[in-house]
Protein backbone atom coordinates (compact mmCIF):
# COMPACT_ATOMS: atom_id res chain seq x y z
CA UNK A 1 0.00 0.00 0.00
CA UNK A 2 2.87 2.42 0.97
CA UNK A 3 4.85 1.72 -2.33
CA UNK A 4 1.50 2.14 -4.40
CA UNK A 5 0.76 5.58 -2.29
CA UNK A 6 4.67 7.04 -2.63
CA UNK A 7 3.95 5.95 -6.63
CA UNK A 8 0.76 7.63 -7.00
CA UNK A 9 2.81 10.79 -5.03
CA UNK A 10 5.54 11.19 -7.37
CA UNK A 11 3.59 10.92 -10.44
CA UNK A 12 1.44 13.93 -9.51
CA UNK A 13 3.92 15.72 -8.09
CA UNK A 14 5.77 15.10 -11.53
CA UNK A 15 8.43 13.40 -9.95
CA UNK A 16 9.59 9.92 -11.15
CA UNK A 17 7.87 7.11 -9.34
CA UNK A 18 9.61 4.21 -7.55
CA UNK A 19 9.51 0.95 -9.17
CA UNK A 20 7.45 -1.64 -8.59
CA UNK A 21 9.00 -4.27 -6.10
CA UNK A 22 11.64 -1.60 -4.85
CA UNK A 23 12.05 -2.13 -0.77
CA UNK A 24 14.96 0.63 -0.14
CA UNK A 25 13.92 3.32 2.59
CA UNK A 26 14.17 6.86 0.82
CA UNK A 27 15.20 9.66 3.37
CA UNK A 28 12.56 12.13 3.59
CA UNK A 29 13.99 14.51 1.47
CA UNK A 30 15.39 11.71 -1.35
CA UNK A 31 13.57 12.08 -4.61
CA UNK A 32 14.07 9.99 -7.51
CA UNK A 33 15.83 11.22 -10.23
CA UNK A 34 15.77 8.13 -12.20
CA UNK A 35 15.40 3.73 -12.39
CA UNK A 36 16.15 0.73 -14.25
CA UNK A 37 15.31 -2.96 -13.73
CA UNK A 38 17.84 -5.14 -13.96
CA UNK A 39 17.76 -9.09 -13.94
CA UNK A 40 18.86 -8.71 -9.97
CA UNK A 41 15.83 -5.87 -9.24
CA UNK A 42 15.48 -2.06 -9.46
CA UNK A 43 18.51 0.34 -9.41
CA UNK A 44 17.06 4.00 -8.27
CA UNK A 45 18.57 7.17 -8.79
CA UNK A 46 18.21 9.62 -6.14
CA UNK A 47 19.47 13.19 -4.79
CA UNK A 48 21.21 11.46 -2.40
CA UNK A 49 22.82 8.49 -4.29
CA UNK A 50 22.32 4.83 -6.24
CA UNK A 51 20.45 2.19 -5.12
CA UNK A 52 21.48 -1.02 -6.02
CA UNK A 53 19.94 -4.45 -5.15
CA UNK A 54 21.62 -6.74 -2.89
CA UNK A 55 21.11 -9.93 -0.84
CA UNK A 56 19.68 -8.32 1.86
CA UNK A 57 17.80 -5.97 -0.26
CA UNK A 58 18.52 -2.53 -1.75
CA UNK A 59 20.91 -0.34 -0.50
CA UNK A 60 22.27 3.66 -1.30
CA UNK A 61 25.55 4.10 -2.66
CA UNK A 62 26.60 7.62 -2.15
CA UNK A 63 27.33 9.49 -4.80
CA UNK A 64 30.91 10.50 -3.45
CA UNK A 65 31.58 6.81 -3.28
CA UNK A 66 30.72 5.64 -7.09
CA UNK A 67 34.69 5.75 -8.46
CA UNK A 68 33.85 4.53 -11.68
CA UNK A 69 30.21 3.86 -13.60
CA UNK A 70 30.63 2.60 -17.32
CA UNK A 71 27.72 2.49 -19.46
CA UNK A 72 28.22 0.19 -22.43
CA UNK A 73 25.92 -2.26 -24.63
CA UNK A 74 22.87 -2.23 -22.33
CA UNK A 75 25.62 -2.90 -19.21
CA UNK A 76 25.88 -0.73 -16.05
CA UNK A 77 29.05 -1.45 -14.71
CA UNK A 78 29.98 0.17 -11.43
CA UNK A 79 33.04 0.44 -9.38
CA UNK A 80 32.55 1.32 -5.51
CA UNK A 81 34.87 2.57 -2.58
CA UNK A 82 35.14 2.21 0.87
CA UNK A 83 36.25 4.01 3.22
CA UNK A 84 38.67 1.97 5.20
CA UNK A 85 40.91 4.97 7.07
CA UNK A 86 40.64 8.43 8.42
CA UNK A 87 43.64 10.93 8.60
CA UNK A 88 42.78 14.04 9.91
CA UNK A 89 40.71 15.95 7.15
CA UNK A 90 41.41 13.11 4.22
CA UNK A 91 39.89 9.45 3.93
CA UNK A 92 41.54 6.84 1.83
CA UNK A 93 39.63 4.64 -0.17
CA UNK A 94 39.83 1.57 -1.70
CA UNK A 95 37.96 -0.13 -4.69
CA UNK A 96 35.15 -3.02 -3.99
CA UNK A 97 34.65 -5.94 -6.97
CA UNK A 98 33.05 -4.21 -9.87
CA UNK A 99 29.37 -4.85 -10.22
CA UNK A 100 27.39 -5.74 -13.33
CA UNK A 101 23.58 -5.02 -14.03
CA UNK A 102 22.13 -5.44 -17.42
CA UNK A 103 19.55 -2.97 -17.38
CA UNK A 104 15.96 -3.64 -19.36
CA UNK A 105 15.22 -0.50 -20.73
CA UNK A 106 17.63 1.85 -19.04
CA UNK A 107 16.05 5.54 -19.65
CA UNK A 108 17.76 8.02 -18.38
CA UNK A 109 19.46 5.99 -15.33
CA UNK A 110 22.96 5.71 -16.97
CA UNK A 111 22.82 9.60 -17.79
CA UNK A 112 21.50 10.93 -14.42
CA UNK A 113 24.25 8.17 -12.81
CA UNK A 114 27.36 9.61 -14.88
CA UNK A 115 25.93 13.31 -14.46
CA UNK A 116 26.35 12.57 -10.61
CA UNK A 117 28.90 10.79 -10.17
CA UNK A 118 31.13 13.64 -12.22
CA UNK A 119 29.12 16.40 -10.98
CA UNK A 120 30.48 15.21 -7.24
CA UNK A 121 34.32 15.97 -8.33
CA UNK A 122 34.98 19.61 -7.45
CA UNK A 123 39.18 18.32 -8.65
CA UNK A 124 41.37 15.49 -8.70
CA UNK A 125 45.13 15.44 -8.94
CA UNK A 126 47.40 12.62 -9.34
CA UNK A 127 50.92 12.56 -6.89
CA UNK A 128 53.39 10.29 -6.91
CA UNK A 129 55.00 9.33 -3.76
CA UNK A 130 58.77 7.79 -2.78
CA UNK A 131 56.69 4.35 -2.77
CA UNK A 132 53.75 3.89 -5.10
CA UNK A 133 51.37 7.16 -5.68
CA UNK A 134 47.67 8.17 -5.17
CA UNK A 135 44.73 10.10 -6.39
CA UNK A 136 43.62 12.90 -4.53
CA UNK A 137 39.90 14.10 -5.47
CA UNK A 138 37.90 16.51 -3.68
CA UNK A 139 34.24 15.93 -3.59
CA UNK A 140 30.96 17.16 -2.95
CA UNK A 141 29.05 14.52 -0.41
CA UNK A 142 24.82 14.73 -0.68
CA UNK A 143 23.41 16.21 2.22
CA UNK A 144 27.01 18.20 3.58
CA UNK A 145 28.27 21.20 2.88
CA UNK A 146 31.78 21.79 1.57
CA UNK A 147 34.12 18.74 0.43
CA UNK A 148 35.41 15.84 1.34
CA UNK A 149 39.18 14.88 0.64
CA UNK A 150 39.64 11.36 -1.14
CA UNK A 151 42.56 9.47 -1.53
CA UNK A 152 43.14 6.32 -4.08
CA UNK A 153 46.42 4.71 -3.37
CA UNK A 154 48.25 2.72 -5.97
CA UNK A 155 48.46 -0.95 -4.92
CA UNK A 156 52.34 -0.31 -4.24
CA UNK A 157 51.80 2.81 -2.29
CA UNK A 158 53.94 2.94 0.62
CA UNK A 159 50.30 3.36 3.19
CA UNK A 160 52.37 5.86 6.24
CA UNK A 161 54.24 7.57 3.55
CA UNK A 162 50.75 8.30 1.87
CA UNK A 163 48.87 8.86 5.30
CA UNK A 164 51.58 11.71 6.17
CA UNK A 165 51.38 13.28 3.13
CA UNK A 166 47.21 12.88 3.34
CA UNK A 167 47.36 14.70 6.58
CA UNK A 168 49.48 17.85 4.75
CA UNK A 169 47.30 18.05 2.14
CA UNK A 170 43.95 17.98 4.01
CA UNK A 171 45.88 20.99 6.43
CA UNK A 172 46.54 23.21 3.56
CA UNK A 173 43.30 22.88 1.97
CA UNK A 174 41.29 23.36 5.66
CA UNK A 175 43.90 26.80 5.31
CA UNK A 176 42.70 27.53 1.89
CA UNK A 177 38.89 27.63 2.53
CA UNK A 178 38.90 29.35 5.51
CA UNK A 179 41.28 31.69 4.45
CA UNK A 180 43.95 31.01 6.51
CA UNK A 181 47.63 32.22 4.82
Amino acid sequence: MISWLRRSLARLGGGVPLPEGFDGALDAEERVLASAASARGALVATNRGLWVPGESGARRIGWHLLNRAVWRDGMLVLTEAEEYRRVDGAVLLRDLPRRRFRLDRSGRLPDVVHARVTGSIKSTQYRELSVGGARFVRRRVPGVDGTVLQVRPDRETDEDALAEYAREVARRLEREEHGVG
